[in-house]
């Protein structure tokens, strides 16, 4: 297979967040750049992690690469004190600037968890002019409400699942994904229990909530959730390079 003419790097936690972050970015890219189709996007661009033949860089292993690659880092931000995931953040995009091939861009995906918000992110994008664009995608507070924004019942016994989520939780699980805070696995506001519940844990039926829902519908409903300030991010940084 020929090379992409652009590459982009990810920086996340599992793979499931990969495709999500990835998956997303490319219907943005079909939807805005007008000489982009389907069947060129893969000869046009590649998703990679560290390296060109690595599917992401994971979140856990940052600290390691940057030992690997004898990466010291003295000093704070021009703003202030790190904030939660500063320090960890900067070393994964000096590492992307360090890499042999260096990526066009990098979009880095993390969980809120209803515990992070975006100022870490944000302190290493500002730490300096990297020689890359640098995308921020906070699922607030994780990944699975990106996904349960964009769930239409499909039959009537979905729909019919969906009603009793929402009486379940007393707020509708698809608009008020956000509210779905709980850090406990299997608890009563855990957002992968809902979306079981919705999509009987079918990974396909999954990945048609962000494949099929429009974007303006996904918009509407993730603003709450960081999907819409995601969207916009890679409008306004990852469409220009193209």
């Amino acid at each position: 297979m020929s090379e992409a003419s652009y590459e982009f790097g990810v920086v996340c936690e599992a793979r499931a967040d990969r495709d999500t972050a990835c998956g997303l970015a490319d219907r943005v890219l079909l939807e805005e750049v007008s000489w982009l189709a389907p069947e060129t996007l893969d000869s046009c661009r590649r998703w990679r992690g560290l390296r060109p033949e690595d599917s992401y860089l994971r979140w856990g292993s940052v600290k390691e690469e940057a030992r690997r690659a004898k990466l010291v880092i003295f000093g704070g931000f021009k703003d202030g004190p790190g904030e939660q995931d500063s320090y960890n953040a900067r070393r994964a995009l000096l590492l992307m600037a360090m890499a042999e091939r260096r990526p066009d861009a990098v979009v880095m995906m993390r969980d809120g968890d209803a515990q992070r918000d975006r100022a870490g992110l944000e302190q290493a994008r500002n730490d300096r002019s990297w020689p890359f664009q640098v995308i921020i995608g906070l699922a607030e507070p994780k990944r699975e409400c990106w996904v349960l924004a964009g769930f239409e019942p499909r039959t009537a016994d979905e729909a019919d699942q969906l009603e009793k989520q929402r009486k379940r939780l007393s707020f509708h699980p698809v608009r008020d994904a956000h509210q779905l805070t709980a850090r406990e696995h299997g608890a009563k506001k855990d957002a992968k229990v809902a979306l079981d519940a919705l999509t009987l844990g079918d990974k396909e039926r999954e990945r048609a909530c962000l494949e099929e829902t429009s974007l303006a519908v996904l918009e509407e409903r993730g603003g709450k959730t960081g999907l819409a300030e995601y969207l916009k991010e890679v409008r306004e940084r990852l469409v220009p390079i193209l």
